[in-house]
Protein backbone atom coordinates (compact mmCIF):
# COMPACT_ATOMS: atom_id res chain seq x y z
CA UNK A 1 0.00 0.00 0.00
CA UNK A 2 1.34 3.42 -0.95
CA UNK A 3 2.19 6.01 1.73
CA UNK A 4 -0.64 8.27 0.46
CA UNK A 5 -3.22 5.50 0.84
CA UNK A 6 -1.88 4.62 4.30
CA UNK A 7 -2.20 8.26 5.37
CA UNK A 8 -5.77 8.44 4.03
CA UNK A 9 -6.77 5.28 5.88
CA UNK A 10 -5.15 6.50 9.11
CA UNK A 11 -6.99 9.83 8.83
CA UNK A 12 -10.31 8.07 8.23
CA UNK A 13 -9.73 5.80 11.22
CA UNK A 14 -8.88 8.84 13.37
CA UNK A 15 -12.21 10.43 12.50
CA UNK A 16 -14.09 7.20 13.25
CA UNK A 17 -12.90 7.49 16.86
CA UNK A 18 -12.49 10.74 18.75
CA UNK A 19 -11.36 11.57 22.27
CA UNK A 20 -12.04 14.66 24.40
CA UNK A 21 -9.29 16.83 25.87
CA UNK A 22 -10.29 15.91 29.40
CA UNK A 23 -11.20 12.43 30.64
CA UNK A 24 -11.95 11.26 34.16
CA UNK A 25 -9.58 8.93 36.03
CA UNK A 26 -10.22 5.38 34.97
CA UNK A 27 -10.91 6.37 31.36
CA UNK A 28 -7.73 8.22 30.40
CA UNK A 29 -6.17 5.14 28.88
CA UNK A 30 -9.41 3.95 27.28
CA UNK A 31 -9.90 3.82 23.53
CA UNK A 32 -11.33 6.76 21.61
CA UNK A 33 -15.06 7.22 21.29
CA UNK A 34 -16.42 5.26 18.30
CA UNK A 35 -18.62 6.95 15.72
CA UNK A 36 -22.32 6.10 15.62
CA UNK A 37 -25.51 7.75 14.38
CA UNK A 38 -28.07 9.70 16.37
CA UNK A 39 -30.74 7.13 15.52
CA UNK A 40 -28.56 4.44 17.15
CA UNK A 41 -29.21 6.02 20.56
CA UNK A 42 -33.00 5.59 20.27
CA UNK A 43 -34.83 2.84 22.16
CA UNK A 44 -36.16 0.58 19.42
CA UNK A 45 -38.40 -1.24 21.91
CA UNK A 46 -40.46 1.96 22.31
CA UNK A 47 -42.86 2.82 19.53
CA UNK A 48 -42.18 6.19 17.89
CA UNK A 49 -38.94 6.59 19.86
CA UNK A 50 -37.54 8.90 17.18
CA UNK A 51 -40.24 10.84 15.38
CA UNK A 52 -41.13 14.35 14.30
CA UNK A 53 -44.18 16.42 15.10
CA UNK A 54 -47.46 16.36 13.15
CA UNK A 55 -48.00 18.00 9.79
CA UNK A 56 -49.16 21.57 10.21
CA UNK A 57 -52.52 20.70 8.67
CA UNK A 58 -53.08 18.11 11.41
CA UNK A 59 -52.67 20.60 14.26
CA UNK A 60 -54.08 24.03 13.49
CA UNK A 61 -54.85 27.07 15.63
CA UNK A 62 -58.51 26.05 15.50
CA UNK A 63 -57.51 23.00 17.58
CA UNK A 64 -56.26 25.19 20.44
CA UNK A 65 -58.25 25.33 23.68
CA UNK A 66 -57.78 27.09 27.02
CA UNK A 67 -56.92 23.90 28.91
CA UNK A 68 -56.22 20.26 28.14
CA UNK A 69 -53.10 18.57 26.74
CA UNK A 70 -50.26 21.03 26.37
CA UNK A 71 -48.66 21.61 22.98
CA UNK A 72 -44.90 22.12 22.97
CA UNK A 73 -44.01 24.94 20.58
CA UNK A 74 -40.62 25.98 19.22
CA UNK A 75 -40.67 28.84 21.75
CA UNK A 76 -40.60 26.27 24.56
CA UNK A 77 -37.51 24.44 23.27
CA UNK A 78 -34.46 26.23 24.62
CA UNK A 79 -30.79 25.44 24.18
CA UNK A 80 -30.56 23.04 27.10
CA UNK A 81 -33.56 24.48 28.95
CA UNK A 82 -37.34 24.35 28.73
CA UNK A 83 -39.09 27.72 28.49
CA UNK A 84 -42.41 27.50 30.28
CA UNK A 85 -43.86 30.95 29.51
CA UNK A 86 -45.56 30.21 26.19
CA UNK A 87 -48.50 27.87 26.87
CA UNK A 88 -51.17 26.58 24.48
CA UNK A 89 -53.32 23.46 24.72
CA UNK A 90 -55.44 21.10 22.68
CA UNK A 91 -58.15 18.63 23.65
CA UNK A 92 -57.43 15.11 24.91
CA UNK A 93 -59.35 13.82 21.89
CA UNK A 94 -57.04 15.68 19.50
CA UNK A 95 -53.99 14.49 21.44
CA UNK A 96 -55.24 10.90 21.08
CA UNK A 97 -55.61 11.42 17.32
CA UNK A 98 -51.95 12.53 17.29
CA UNK A 99 -50.75 9.74 19.59
CA UNK A 100 -47.60 9.16 17.53
CA UNK A 101 -46.67 12.80 18.17
CA UNK A 102 -47.18 12.65 21.93
CA UNK A 103 -44.12 13.14 24.14
CA UNK A 104 -43.70 12.45 27.84
CA UNK A 105 -41.83 13.85 30.89
CA UNK A 106 -38.12 13.08 30.96
CA UNK A 107 -37.85 12.51 27.21
CA UNK A 108 -35.71 14.61 24.87
CA UNK A 109 -37.26 17.03 22.40
CA UNK A 110 -35.20 18.54 19.59
CA UNK A 111 -35.93 21.41 17.25
CA UNK A 112 -35.79 20.99 13.48
CA UNK A 113 -35.45 24.72 12.93
CA UNK A 114 -34.66 28.03 14.61
CA UNK A 115 -31.55 29.36 16.25
CA UNK A 116 -29.72 27.23 17.05
CA UNK A 117 -31.14 24.46 14.88
CA UNK A 118 -31.05 21.01 16.50
CA UNK A 119 -31.14 22.35 20.05
CA UNK A 120 -32.63 20.06 22.68
CA UNK A 121 -34.20 20.14 26.13
CA UNK A 122 -35.77 17.66 28.52
CA UNK A 123 -39.55 17.52 28.85
CA UNK A 124 -40.52 18.75 32.34
CA UNK A 125 -42.72 16.82 34.73
CA UNK A 126 -45.56 19.36 34.73
CA UNK A 127 -48.12 17.30 32.78
CA UNK A 128 -48.70 13.60 32.13
CA UNK A 129 -48.12 14.04 28.41
CA UNK A 130 -47.68 16.68 25.72
CA UNK A 131 -48.17 17.03 21.97
CA UNK A 132 -45.24 18.21 19.86
CA UNK A 133 -45.48 21.00 17.33
CA UNK A 134 -44.64 20.19 13.71
CA UNK A 135 -40.97 21.17 14.11
CA UNK A 136 -40.33 19.15 17.26
CA UNK A 137 -38.58 15.76 17.36
CA UNK A 138 -39.07 13.18 20.08
CA UNK A 139 -36.08 11.09 21.16
CA UNK A 140 -36.47 8.23 23.64
CA UNK A 141 -32.96 7.11 24.58
CA UNK A 142 -32.12 3.43 24.95
CA UNK A 143 -31.02 3.62 28.57
CA UNK A 144 -29.76 0.04 28.61
CA UNK A 145 -26.93 1.16 26.35
CA UNK A 146 -26.65 4.88 27.04
CA UNK A 147 -26.94 7.48 29.80
CA UNK A 148 -29.85 9.72 28.78
CA UNK A 149 -28.39 12.86 30.33
CA UNK A 150 -25.15 12.30 28.44
CA UNK A 151 -26.97 11.97 25.11
CA UNK A 152 -29.00 15.10 25.86
CA UNK A 153 -25.81 17.00 26.74
CA UNK A 154 -23.98 15.68 23.68
CA UNK A 155 -26.77 16.90 21.40
CA UNK A 156 -26.22 20.42 22.79
CA UNK A 157 -22.42 20.17 22.66
CA UNK A 158 -20.28 22.23 20.24
CA UNK A 159 -19.31 18.98 18.47
CA UNK A 160 -22.81 17.84 17.54
CA UNK A 161 -24.03 21.42 17.02
CA UNK A 162 -21.34 21.89 14.35
CA UNK A 163 -22.45 18.69 12.60
CA UNK A 164 -26.08 19.85 12.59
CA UNK A 165 -25.21 23.35 11.35
CA UNK A 166 -23.18 21.89 8.50
CA UNK A 167 -26.08 19.70 7.38
CA UNK A 168 -28.93 22.18 7.89
CA UNK A 169 -30.29 24.21 4.99
CA UNK A 170 -31.66 27.74 4.73
CA UNK A 171 -29.95 31.11 4.52
CA UNK A 172 -31.94 33.11 7.08
CA UNK A 173 -33.49 30.41 9.25
CA UNK A 174 -31.74 27.06 9.38
CA UNK A 175 -33.78 23.85 9.08
CA UNK A 176 -32.94 20.16 9.14
CA UNK A 177 -35.15 17.22 8.18
CA UNK A 178 -35.88 14.17 10.30
CA UNK A 179 -34.11 11.79 7.90
CA UNK A 180 -30.97 13.94 7.80
CA UNK A 181 -30.96 14.20 11.58
CA UNK A 182 -31.29 10.44 12.02
CA UNK A 183 -28.10 9.71 10.14
CA UNK A 184 -25.91 12.42 11.68
CA UNK A 185 -22.71 11.10 13.26
CA UNK A 186 -22.01 11.31 16.96
CA UNK A 187 -19.17 9.86 18.97
CA UNK A 188 -20.07 7.83 22.06
CA UNK A 189 -17.91 6.32 24.82
CA UNK A 190 -18.98 3.31 26.83
CA UNK A 191 -21.95 3.79 29.12
CA UNK A 192 -19.79 3.92 32.26
CA UNK A 193 -17.90 6.96 30.93
CA UNK A 194 -21.15 8.49 29.71
CA UNK A 195 -22.54 8.22 33.24
CA UNK A 196 -19.49 9.92 34.76
CA UNK A 197 -19.78 12.85 32.35
CA UNK A 198 -23.55 13.02 32.87
CA UNK A 199 -23.13 13.16 36.66
CA UNK A 200 -20.66 16.02 36.34
CA UNK A 201 -22.80 18.07 33.96
CA UNK A 202 -26.05 17.40 35.81
CA UNK A 203 -24.50 18.70 39.05
CA UNK A 204 -23.56 21.94 37.27
CA UNK A 205 -27.04 22.12 35.73
CA UNK A 206 -28.54 21.81 39.21
CA UNK A 207 -26.47 24.82 40.33
CA UNK A 208 -27.58 26.74 37.24
CA UNK A 209 -31.24 25.84 37.86
CA UNK A 210 -30.99 26.90 41.52
CA UNK A 211 -29.42 30.24 40.56
CA UNK A 212 -32.05 30.76 37.83
CA UNK A 213 -34.79 30.18 40.40
CA UNK A 214 -33.15 32.79 42.63
CA UNK A 215 -33.14 35.34 39.80
CA UNK A 216 -36.75 34.52 38.90
CA UNK A 217 -37.80 34.90 42.55
CA UNK A 218 -36.20 38.36 42.69
CA UNK A 219 -37.93 39.38 39.46
CA UNK A 220 -41.26 38.11 40.80
CA UNK A 221 -40.70 40.06 44.02
CA UNK A 222 -39.95 43.21 42.02
CA UNK A 223 -43.14 42.76 40.00
CA UNK A 224 -45.17 42.36 43.19
CA UNK A 225 -43.46 45.36 44.79
CA UNK A 226 -44.24 47.59 41.81
CA UNK A 227 -47.88 46.54 42.00
CA UNK A 228 -47.90 47.76 45.61
CA UNK A 229 -45.82 50.93 45.24
CA UNK A 230 -47.75 52.33 42.27
CA UNK A 231 -51.52 52.87 42.00
CA UNK A 232 -53.32 50.19 40.03
CA UNK A 233 -55.19 50.95 36.84
CA UNK A 234 -58.18 53.16 37.56
CA UNK A 235 -56.90 54.05 41.05
CA UNK A 236 -55.02 57.11 42.30
CA UNK A 237 -53.36 55.79 45.47
CA UNK A 238 -50.84 52.94 45.94
CA UNK A 239 -51.48 49.94 48.18
CA UNK A 240 -48.16 50.44 49.99
CA UNK A 241 -46.31 53.59 51.06
CA UNK A 242 -43.05 53.88 52.95
CA UNK A 243 -43.48 54.78 56.65
CA UNK A 244 -42.28 58.36 56.23
CA UNK A 245 -44.98 59.01 53.59
CA UNK A 246 -47.98 57.22 55.09
CA UNK A 247 -49.45 60.53 56.29
CA UNK A 248 -48.23 62.55 53.32
CA UNK A 249 -50.57 64.16 50.82
CA UNK A 250 -52.23 61.92 48.25
CA UNK A 251 -50.83 61.31 44.79
CA UNK A 252 -52.11 63.77 42.20
CA UNK A 253 -53.10 63.47 38.55
CA UNK A 254 -50.96 65.65 36.31
CA UNK A 255 -50.56 65.97 32.53
CA UNK A 256 -47.11 64.85 31.40
CA UNK A 257 -46.51 68.28 29.88
CA UNK A 258 -46.38 69.73 33.41
CA UNK A 259 -43.73 67.19 34.36
CA UNK A 260 -41.47 67.24 31.29
CA UNK A 261 -40.39 69.67 28.59
CA UNK A 262 -39.32 68.72 25.07
CA UNK A 263 -35.54 69.20 24.84
CA UNK A 264 -34.47 70.00 21.28
CA UNK A 265 -30.77 70.78 21.66
CA UNK A 266 -28.34 69.88 18.88
CA UNK A 267 -25.63 67.32 19.63
CA UNK A 268 -22.10 68.33 20.58
CA UNK A 269 -18.73 67.07 19.38
CA UNK A 270 -17.19 64.46 21.66
CA UNK A 271 -20.40 63.25 23.29
CA UNK A 272 -21.07 59.49 23.17
CA UNK A 273 -24.01 58.26 21.10
CA UNK A 274 -26.66 56.22 22.94
CA UNK A 275 -29.57 54.08 21.81
CA UNK A 276 -32.83 53.32 23.59
CA UNK A 277 -33.83 49.68 24.11
CA UNK A 278 -36.98 48.03 25.43
CA UNK A 279 -35.26 45.84 28.01
CA UNK A 280 -32.21 47.83 29.07
CA UNK A 281 -33.20 51.47 28.68
CA UNK A 282 -30.44 53.76 27.39
CA UNK A 283 -27.23 51.98 26.39
CA UNK A 284 -24.11 53.07 24.46
CA UNK A 285 -24.80 52.45 20.79
CA UNK A 286 -21.41 50.78 20.36
CA UNK A 287 -22.51 48.02 22.77
CA UNK A 288 -25.28 46.87 20.41
CA UNK A 289 -24.48 44.17 17.89
CA UNK A 290 -26.15 45.69 14.88
CA UNK A 291 -25.40 48.14 12.10
CA UNK A 292 -26.54 51.75 12.23
CA UNK A 293 -27.06 53.98 9.25
CA UNK A 294 -28.14 57.20 10.95
CA UNK A 295 -26.06 60.34 11.13
CA UNK A 296 -23.00 60.39 13.41
CA UNK A 297 -22.40 64.10 12.83
CA UNK A 298 -23.29 65.88 16.11
CA UNK A 299 -25.41 68.40 14.21
CA UNK A 300 -27.65 65.55 13.04
CA UNK A 301 -28.32 64.21 16.54
CA UNK A 302 -30.00 65.46 19.69
CA UNK A 303 -28.20 66.26 22.90
CA UNK A 304 -29.38 64.52 26.06
CA UNK A 305 -28.41 65.78 29.50
CA UNK A 306 -27.67 63.40 32.35
CA UNK A 307 -31.01 62.61 34.03
CA UNK A 308 -33.13 63.29 30.93
CA UNK A 309 -35.44 60.56 29.64
CA UNK A 310 -35.18 59.67 25.96
CA UNK A 311 -37.80 57.58 24.22
CA UNK A 312 -38.25 55.99 20.82
CA UNK A 313 -41.34 57.54 19.22
CA UNK A 314 -42.20 54.29 17.41
CA UNK A 315 -41.73 51.97 20.38
CA UNK A 316 -42.63 53.99 23.47
CA UNK A 317 -45.82 51.93 23.77
CA UNK A 318 -43.54 48.88 24.19
CA UNK A 319 -41.39 50.54 26.85
CA UNK A 320 -38.49 51.80 24.71
CA UNK A 321 -37.32 54.57 27.04
CA UNK A 322 -34.62 55.18 29.60
CA UNK A 323 -32.77 57.66 31.79
CA UNK A 324 -29.50 59.09 30.46
CA UNK A 325 -26.60 58.07 32.76
CA UNK A 326 -24.41 60.85 31.32
CA UNK A 327 -24.51 63.71 28.83
CA UNK A 328 -24.79 62.09 25.42
CA UNK A 329 -26.44 62.22 21.98
CA UNK A 330 -29.31 60.23 20.48
CA UNK A 331 -30.90 59.86 17.07
CA UNK A 332 -33.25 62.68 16.00
CA UNK A 333 -35.93 59.96 15.80
CA UNK A 334 -36.03 60.01 19.62
CA UNK A 335 -37.87 62.44 21.88
CA UNK A 336 -35.81 63.86 24.76
CA UNK A 337 -37.78 64.65 27.93
CA UNK A 338 -36.31 67.35 30.15
CA UNK A 339 -37.56 66.85 33.74
CA UNK A 340 -39.13 69.86 35.39
CA UNK A 341 -38.59 70.80 39.05
CA UNK A 342 -40.67 68.21 40.94
CA UNK A 343 -39.55 65.18 38.92
CA UNK A 344 -37.28 62.21 39.69
CA UNK A 345 -36.51 60.69 36.29
CA UNK A 346 -35.77 57.20 37.63
CA UNK A 347 -39.25 57.06 39.17
CA UNK A 348 -40.88 57.86 35.83
CA UNK A 349 -38.75 55.30 34.00
CA UNK A 350 -40.40 52.68 36.23
CA UNK A 351 -43.83 54.30 35.95
CA UNK A 352 -43.74 54.35 32.14
CA UNK A 353 -43.10 50.59 32.04
CA UNK A 354 -46.17 49.64 34.08
CA UNK A 355 -48.68 47.68 31.93
CA UNK A 356 -51.46 50.26 32.32
CA UNK A 357 -49.00 53.09 31.55
CA UNK A 358 -47.99 51.36 28.32
CA UNK A 359 -51.66 51.09 27.37
CA UNK A 360 -52.11 54.82 27.97
CA UNK A 361 -49.05 55.59 25.83
CA UNK A 362 -50.33 53.31 23.05
CA UNK A 363 -53.70 55.08 23.02
CA UNK A 364 -51.94 58.45 22.81
CA UNK A 365 -49.77 57.30 19.88
CA UNK A 366 -50.75 58.00 16.28
CA UNK A 367 -50.87 55.41 13.50
CA UNK A 368 -53.26 53.03 11.74
CA UNK A 369 -51.45 49.87 12.84
CA UNK A 370 -49.24 48.98 15.80
CA UNK A 371 -46.10 48.81 13.69
CA UNK A 372 -46.70 52.42 12.63
CA UNK A 373 -47.61 53.94 16.00
CA UNK A 374 -45.70 57.11 16.89
CA UNK A 375 -45.85 59.07 20.14
CA UNK A 376 -45.07 62.71 19.43
CA UNK A 377 -44.25 65.00 22.34
CA UNK A 378 -47.44 67.05 21.94
CA UNK A 379 -49.50 63.87 22.38
CA UNK A 380 -47.30 62.61 25.20
CA UNK A 381 -47.76 65.93 27.01
CA UNK A 382 -51.52 65.28 27.24
CA UNK A 383 -51.14 61.87 28.92
CA UNK A 384 -52.29 62.16 32.54
CA UNK A 385 -50.12 60.47 35.17
CA UNK A 386 -50.70 59.90 38.87
CA UNK A 387 -47.64 61.03 40.83
CA UNK A 388 -46.50 61.79 44.41
CA UNK A 389 -44.16 64.57 45.53
CA UNK A 390 -40.51 64.33 44.47
CA UNK A 391 -39.26 63.01 47.84
CA UNK A 392 -41.54 59.98 47.59
CA UNK A 393 -40.61 59.49 43.94
CA UNK A 394 -36.95 59.35 45.00
CA UNK A 395 -37.67 56.88 47.81
CA UNK A 396 -39.52 54.53 45.46
CA UNK A 397 -36.87 54.71 42.74
CA UNK A 398 -34.08 54.16 45.28
CA UNK A 399 -35.80 50.99 46.49
CA UNK A 400 -36.34 49.66 42.96
CA UNK A 401 -32.83 50.65 41.84
CA UNK A 402 -31.39 48.63 44.74
CA UNK A 403 -33.51 45.65 43.74
CA UNK A 404 -32.43 46.00 40.11
CA UNK A 405 -28.78 46.04 41.22
CA UNK A 406 -29.36 42.82 43.17
CA UNK A 407 -31.08 41.20 40.19
CA UNK A 408 -28.17 42.24 37.95
CA UNK A 409 -25.61 40.81 40.40
CA UNK A 410 -27.45 37.48 40.69
CA UNK A 411 -27.98 37.36 36.91
CA UNK A 412 -24.23 37.83 36.46
CA UNK A 413 -23.60 34.86 38.75
CA UNK A 414 -25.98 32.84 36.58
CA UNK A 415 -24.06 33.81 33.43
CA UNK A 416 -20.77 32.85 35.12
CA UNK A 417 -22.17 29.38 35.85
CA UNK A 418 -23.37 29.01 32.26
CA UNK A 419 -19.96 30.09 30.95
CA UNK A 420 -18.30 27.58 33.28
CA UNK A 421 -20.52 24.80 31.95
CA UNK A 422 -19.76 25.82 28.37
CA UNK A 423 -16.04 25.55 29.10
CA UNK A 424 -16.54 22.14 30.72
CA UNK A 425 -18.42 20.85 27.67
CA UNK A 426 -15.58 21.98 25.42
CA UNK A 427 -13.23 19.84 27.51
CA UNK A 428 -15.48 16.82 28.17
CA UNK A 429 -16.58 16.32 24.55
CA UNK A 430 -14.39 16.02 21.45
CA UNK A 431 -13.95 19.28 19.56
CA UNK A 432 -15.61 20.05 16.20
CA UNK A 433 -12.11 20.66 14.78
CA UNK A 434 -11.10 17.10 15.67
CA UNK A 435 -14.09 15.73 13.77
CA UNK A 436 -13.08 17.68 10.65
CA UNK A 437 -9.36 16.96 10.87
Amino acid sequence: MSSKKKAAVTKKEARSTLAPKLRFPGFREAAGWPQMRLIDTADRSVRWSFIGGPFGSNLKSSDYVSDGVRIIQLQNIGDGEFFNEYQIFTTAQKADELLSNNIYPGEIIMSKMGDPVGRACLIPNRHDRYVMCSDGIRLVVDEKKNAKYFIYSLINSPLFRAVVEKTATGSTRKRIGLDELKSLPMWLPKKSEQQKIAECLSSVDELIAAQARKVDALKTHKKWLMQQLFPREGETQPRLRFPEFQNAEKWKLKPSGELFANRKEVGEEGLPIYSVTVNDGMVPRASLERNFYDIEDPAGNRKVHKGDIAYNMMRMWQGAQGVAPEDCMVSPAYVVLKPRGDVCSDFFAYLFNLPHSLRLLAVASRGLTKDRLRLYFDDFAKVTLCVPRKAEQQRISKCLNSLDALIAAESKKLEVLKTHKKGMMQQLFPSPEAAEA
